[in-house]
């Protein structure tokens, strides 16, 4: 069995699950990030990935059309994302108490919705809905190993990519990104030049919405042909973790994604041999707690070595 797994492990098939379930780490690590830089704590996450995933589910099946599915998939995490604006900005809520009710609204309403729709509680395998078709990259596809690997993901898998480089374009080569890193930095400075804060914040957190119902649709329509219960599984969540251990850049976000990922893919590769489900189930999570301790602790580190080195700046002048 030790061979099998390990060379199953390090193989091409490995490296390409690996890909595969990053894919909704990767949008909601910048669903937060988009929203924390404009200075908005946005924790729906997993709730909007939730509704998104059953509303993309539901609708594709209805229309018998994958791409309607989608769309109103993408609206409806928009639409999570201006109400929780909505909320805070204007009617002056706790941020933290609106979102842990919208995630609750969403852990039992999609339940509920779902049971309406097919008389199940489980899933909507009832439901003839559609997949987000997987996309063979031209060239590469071809190519040994590098074929296997990089080509025949979903196409959600490379419009996480694309956010990535999107997401790091808006906010440090566009005057809109200017503007909401300004908001979040110090929202007096925007409100002085005129432009008001909580436009931006919405703008913001409406960007926020549409990369978490990506990551939700592709957990539905792509990773799985039909909807279950709760089957974020944690994964919005996880995506607020990967942003806060990349520093708050795209990039560094994507970097902590992809190491969740690593984690996520070993969970499914144990799943095919003899270890203990109870081990296999709470691997990625282990990662995130782990991976919070080590990154609070550099930080920490960090803090302390700036702190020690400004005293020996200020001794040294004192002198």
């Amino acid at each position: 069995m030790n061979d099998a797994f390990f060379s199953l492990l390090f193989s091409s098939y490995s490296l390409f699950m690996i890909i595969r379930v990053t894919t909704p780490i990767l949008f909601a690590s910048m669903a937060c990030l988009i929203a924390k830089k404009a200075g908005v704590r946005n924790i729906t996450i997993e709730g909007t990935m939730l509704i998104s995933a059953l509303i993309g589910v539901i609708v594709s099946a209805k229309c018998q059309n994958v791409w309607i599915g989608v769309l109103l998939g993408m609206v409806s995490g928009v639409a999570i994302a201006l109400f929780l604006g909505y909320f805070h900005l204007f009617l002056d809520t706790d941020i933290w108490m609106s979102g842990i009710g919208i995630n609750r609204i969403a852990e039992g309403g999609t339940i509920f919705l779902m049971f309406v729709l097919t008389g199940d509680k489980g899933s909507t395998a009832a439901l003839a809905s559609l997949s987000v078709p997987d996309v063979d990259i031209p060239v590469i596809k071809d190519i040994p190993l590098l074929g296997d690997i990089l080509s025949g993901h979903s196409l959600f898998t490379y419009l996480a990519i694309i956010c990535v480089i999107a997401i790091y374009i808006l906010l440090y080569k566009t005057p809109l990104g200017l503007r909401i890193r300004a908001v979040g930095e110090y929202s007096m400075a925007v409100e002085s030049v005129g432009k008001k804060s909580s436009h931006i914040k919405l703008v913001a957190l409406a960007i926020s919405g549409l990369c978490s119902s990506l990551g939700g649709m592709f957990m539905s329509m792509s990773y799985a042909s039909r909807f279950a219960k709760n089957m974020m599984a944690g994964r919005g969540f996880i995506g607020i973790a990967a942003e806060s251990m990349g520093s708050g850049t795209p990039f560094g976000a994507a970097i902590s994604a992809f190491i969740f990922g690593v984690f996520d893919a070993l969970a499914n590769i144990m799943q095919s041999f003899s270890f203990p489900t109870e081990l296999v189930l709470m691997i990625p999570y282990l990662a995130t707690l782990v991976g919070l301790v080590v990154y609070s602790s550099v930080r920490k580190l960090k803090e302390k070595k700036r702190i020690r080195n400004a005293n020996k700046k200020i001794a040294k002048e004192a002198k």
